[in-house]
């Protein structure tokens, strides 16, 4: 075999490798390959096997992931052209079936919603499934975190300008206390605090967050309630969206991501495209050291690449 097809072949192997699939290098060689050059193929790469019959066959595994990479552009068409309150309807769904270390898809859409945009959700999901969203988040998750589940998807917040500083203050106090009496019951099963961080206004939470420092020596609440991860998203959802959005971007892209991680790229940069993308991608590099857009260039592929690319791009 020539050096052109095993620089071919390597090329190949890289289309699998990362997010998506680099479509136009596939068609440009393996369009033009003979039998022979395919043969080789499958056996100098790790993607196939010979069983015992000599038989040469895709790794289940291999397969699997190449399918998983072909749907990342399908998926990330579908999501975007969904009506919003069906794609965070079926978000929720998905997050639901697929078990605790989704539920901070449930904490992400029921404390970055708007108030019309949650109840729309809801309204969809009903629609969708003729079941609401809060009874099947109390059915399913059984958890800790349910109390607080349940309420953050049920919101309709005050979404006015409004805020009382010594209510503000008072319930500063009041988080800061359960926090720091978690040896004795759990901050999750105190209802002060699922009530707090379910009903108030962003903006009250802004001063209840701010006075929270007060009485903490400077430490925010996500900081203290590191353990109680529901809790953490909860508070970075609502105080600083931005942070909880770029470390879900850091797990996705992250070689050691899951395939639910994975999912986390195209579910944060099509949902946040067009509402606080710009926040995000500002922020990125700040603690990445790159940018957001280089990120995508470096791990992703083909036609998913370009529309995640042309998502970012938006507003520009």
């Amino acid at each position: 075999m020539t050096t052109q097809f095993f620089d071919e072949a390597n090329v190949v192997g890289k289309t699998f490798s990362g997010f998506g699939v680099d479509e136009n290098s596939l068609i440009s060689i393996l369009g033009k390959w003979n039998k022979d050059e395919a043969k080789t193929f499958r056996t100098i790469t790790t993607f196939f096997i010979q069983d015992e019959r000599h038989f040469e066959k895709w790794l289940v595994e291999h397969l699997d992931q190449l399918k998983r990479e072909f749907l990342r552009f399908q998926d990330a068409i579908v999501l975007w052209t969904m009506h919003p309150w069906e794609r965070d309807a079926r978000l929720i769904k998905k997050a639901l079936t697929d078990g605790p270390k989704s539920y901070n898809v449930l904490v992400e859409i029921g404390c970055t919603r708007k108030s019309d945009e949650l109840f729309g959700a809801r309204k969809a999901y009903h629609s969708l499934y003729d079941r609401s969203i809060e009874e099947d988040v109390a059915s399913i998750v059984t958890g800790i975190e349910r109390k607080l589940l349940v309420a953050l998807v049920s919101s309709y917040r005050y979404e006015g300008p409004k805020v009382h500083e010594e209510t503000a203050k008072s319930e500063a106090k009041t988080l800061y206390n359960a926090v720091k009496n978690a040896g004795k019951k759990h901050p999750m099963e105190d209802e002060d605090v699922v009530r707090i961080l379910s009903t108030r206004s962003k903006h009250h939470l802004e001063s209840v967050f701010k006075h929270y420092k007060e009485f903490s020596d400077g430490k925010g609440m996500e900081e203290e309630v590191e353990v109680y991860l529901s809790l953490k998203h909860t508070v970075e959802c609502l105080s600083t969206p931005h942070t909880y959005f770029i470390k879900v971007l850091e797990e996705a892209i992250n070689p050691d991501a899951d395939e639910k991680m994975k999912e986390g790229l195209t579910r944060v940069i099509v949902t946040r495209a067009d509402v606080d993308m710009k926040v995000i991608k500002k922020e990125y590099p700040k603690k990445n050291g790159a940018t957001l857009v280089d990120k995508i260039e470096q791990m992703a592929n083909g036609n998913f690449k370009n529309f995640l690319l042309t998502l970012l791009a938006r507003g520009e």
